[in-house]
C-alpha cells in the first residue's frame, strides 16, 4: 500500500515538472533588440501614476542580455525630473518626492532583468508598483516579438 502511494506521488511530481517546463521554462528568442510597450494606465484617483512604459530588450545567444525601461505620461512626455510637478513648480513636496522615487526605482527594473536574464526573477520595488506592472507588460510584448509570436 505504501509503495503504491509513493508511486502515485512520484508520477504526480513528474507530471507537474513536465507541465511547468512546457509553460515557457525554456523559450528560445531570436537575437536582436526588441521594443515592447505597455498599455496606458489611467492613474489613481488623485491622478498620479498615469502613463505607460517602454522596454528595449536585447537578446544575444538566445538569452536576455540587456534591458532599458522608461516610463512616459499618457501624452508621451518622458517621466523625468519634472514628473510630479504642477505647471513646472513643486506644489506638494511629498507628492513630488513620491513621483521621483517611482521614476528612479523604475529604471532599476531593466537593470534587474539584464542581470537575472529572466523576467520572473525581477522583484517589485516599493513605491514603483505601477511601473512594475507596466514593465512586465512591456517586456512580455518585447519577448513575444523575440520569440516570433
Amino acid at each position: 500500500m505504501k509503495r503504491r502511494y509513493a508511486g502515485v506521488l512520484l508520477l504526480a511530481g513528474a507530471l507537474m515538472a513536465a507541465a511547468l517546463t512546457g509553460c515557457g521554462g525554456s523559450k528560445s528568442f531570436k537575437d536582436g533588440t526588441y521594443e515592447g510597450k505597455s498599455s496606458v494606465y489611467e492613474g489613481e484617483e488623485d491622478g498620479s501614476g498615469a502613463g505607460y512604459g517602454v522596454a528595449k530588450v536585447t537578446i544575444s545567444g538566445g538569452k536576455i542580455t540587456g534591458c532599458e525601461f522608461q516610463t512616459f505620461e499618457p501624452d508621451g512626455t518622458l517621466k523625468g525630473p519634472d514628473y510630479g510637478k504642477q505647471n513646472g513648480e513643486i506644489a506638494n513636496q511629498d507628492f513630488y518626492n513620491k513621483a521621483q522615487r517611482a521614476v528612479q526605482a523604475s529604471t532599476k527594473y531593466g537593470e534587474q532583468l539584464a542581470e537575472a536574464g529572466n523576467l520572473a526573477d525581477v522583484d517589485a520595488i516599493s513605491g514603483a508598483t505601477i511601473s512594475f506592472n507596466e514593465f512586465n507588460e512591456a517586456v512580455n510584448d518585447a519577448l513575444d516579438q523575440a520569440s516570433g509570436k
